[in-house]
């Protein structure tokens, strides 16, 4: 069975813990944020973790086994 190949767009923005979690930036607050709330803006500057249905997709895409 061939290797399977990393997909760079992933490794450019998803971080991997070392217990496995999967780690995302949050979308919506690059622009518009003049009508955004600063509890708001605040908020989406966060780094979030991803739910786990979609964090076991996004590992077996990058070639980690955790």
């Amino acid at each position: 069975m061939p290797k399977v190949k990393t997909k760079k767009i992933l490794t450019k923005r998803i971080r991997v813990t070392k217990k496995g979690k999967v780690l995302r930036r949050q979308s919506f607050g690059r622009h518009l944020n003049v009508k955004k709330s600063s509890k708001r803006k605040r908020r989406l500057g966060r780094v979030v973790e991803t739910k786990k249905v979609h964090a076991r997709k996004i590992r077996k895409v990058l070639g980690k086994s955790r």
